[in-house]
């Protein structure tokens, strides 16, 4: 028998079926069914951009705000914002105005105290001085411990002052000058003072030197100071009395945000009251309501101590000043026996008797200034007090002027520096009424602005916790709304 021959076809007739032939491969034509006889696998997807999270999350929040519970959810997020912006915006500004009402307790008034003592102490050392010169050889004890007194008081005001300045403040480069200048006056006192007790006329010189430097020098270095330690308290003043206008508005937007989330959950519900609501909205009622009238009364207190106290001491600090003034320039006006003159007009004055007729109506000024300010009988009292010795000093300064243009320079003398019947008294009774109504004056500032700082001790604190509590009702009340959809 013969067989085929491999790979031939087979012989026809045989009866047996021809196998098909394999089918070429080729590439799948586009756009074929899959599962055909030509089928293939797609191509994969094109990436689409790339997207960020914030668009990611505005889809979710968008798809979260089409559903109920969604809605809630947001609500309850934003309702607890915004109550503890209220409380974090009320607690940071309320901390800054508690701040600076306590620095004007503590720290500005006392240091602008200060500096008008540092003021009133180098002037009352000066008045001392002269009058221990008229004095000569036969100088007072109360005199000499006067200047003494008031030399120490300076001494120790320009070191606290120093120790409650910063470093590169102007105020303290002021300081620094006043240390300077502070031993140079008391070497010229002194020379004035020996040179006196020893008869030498040259010992007058020297103390209108010292006088000369004390009033071109030292006194408006000291006045400088004192004008810079007002500055500061009115800045003070200025940070502590502001309406909280941001922290009260974040107030009336967080109860109109939570008086809607109440209506449309009455609206949804019939149910009126939803007590996680309820509580956040009282404590954002407490917090604001403790806002506005805590700080309304902080706000009355502290200008209450600025026009009746810092205002009236002001006037008082004045006036003692200038009755110092003046009283050093009639010593000097004796010292000098017309050695200093000074033209006006057509006329010449001895200028240190002009000085102390400026020093006299800058006295009067301040006086009825004060007495203006003055809002009780404690106040207004010593301040009257102190305008009658004004008047009578006037009159026994005109006898004492009106004896020495005569030559009568002994009497004179004892109309300025004598006992009784002199003007050291009526001198005595103006400075001894003012320090009384600034003891008094001192004393209602502290008072006023302690009532001032007090309104508002505590509301810091207080907010942050009311505002925490009121931001975890307005949750747990969204909260049990939303274990309904549960």
């Amino acid at each position: 028998m013969t067989r085929p021959t491999n790979g031939s076809a087979p012989p026809p007739g045989t009866g047996l079926p021809t196998p098909p032939a394999a089918a070429p491969q080729s590439r799948p034509v586009p756009g074929q069914r899959p599962g055909g006889p030509a089928s293939a696998a797609p191509p994969p997807p094109t990436p689409g951009p790339h997207r960020t999270a914030f668009a990611e999350g505005v889809d979710r929040l968008r798809a979260a705000a089409v559903t109920e519970p969604g809605r809630l959810r947001i609500i309850g997020a934003l309702l607890a914002a915004l109550v503890v912006a209220f409380g974090a915006v009320t607690a940071w500004q309320m901390n800054e105005r508690s701040t600076a009402a306590d620095d004007v307790l503590t720290s500005s008034q006392p240091l602008s105290s200060a500096a008008a003592d540092i003021y009133r102490s180098l002037a009352e050392a000066n008045t001392a001085a002269s009058s221990g010169f008229l004095a000569g050889g036969q100088e007072t004890k109360d005199s000499r411990d006067r200047y003494e007194k008031g030399m120490a008081a300076a001494a120790e005001g320009l070191v606290t002052a120093a120790a409650n300045s910063d470093p590169d403040s102007p105020a303290t480069a002021t300081i620094a000058e006043l240390n300077r200048l502070l031993p140079e006056y008391k070497g010229l006192v002194e020379r004035a003072r020996t040179y006196n007790r020893q008869g030498f006329p040259v010992g007058g010189a020297y103390l209108r030197y010292a006088n000369e430097k004390m009033q071109k020098e030292m006194l408006p270095a000291a006045e400088d100071l004192y004008q810079k330690e007002n500055q500061r308290l009115d800045a003070d003043y200025g940070d502590a009395k502001p309406y909280p206008w941001a922290a009260i508005a974040l107030g009336v937007l967080a109860l109109a945000a939570l008086a809607w989330a109440q209506h449309r959950h009455y609206r949804r519900t019939n149910r009126v009251l939803n007590h996680g609501l309820v509580a956040a909205t009282a404590t954002a009622t407490v917090v604001l309501l403790w806002l506005v009238v805590g700080h309304s009364v902080a706000r009355s207190n502290l200008t209450d101590s600025y026009e009746h106290g810092v205002r009236s001491l002001n006037a008082l600090n004045e006036a003692r000043i200038a009755s110092l003034k003046a009283r050093g320039n009639e010593n000097l006006t004796l010292v000098a026996r017309g050695a200093e003159t000074k033209k006006v007009g057509e006329k010449t004055y001895d200028a240190y008797d002009l000085a102390f007729g400026k020093n006299m109506e800058t006295l009067g000024k301040g006086l009825a200034e004060a007495g203006r300010l003055a809002d009780n009988e404690a106040g207004k009292q010593p301040v009257a007090a102190a305008n009658g010795n004004m008047a009578e000093w006037k009159k026994r300064h005109a006898s004492a002027r009106e004896q020495d243009e005569n030559g009568n320079y002994q009497q004179a003398l004892d109309l300025v520096i004598g006992g009784k019947g002199a003007t050291v008294e009526c001198f005595d009774g103006v400075d001894d009424a003012l320090a009384t109504a600034l003891a008094h004056e001192q004393e209602e500032f502290r008072q006023t602005a302690r009532d001032g700082r007090g309104a508002m001790e505590y509301l810091p604190q207080g907010a942050g916790v009311l505002a925490a509590l009121g931001a975890a009702g307005a949750v747990l009340g969204i909260g049990r709304r939303l274990s309904e959809y549960r």
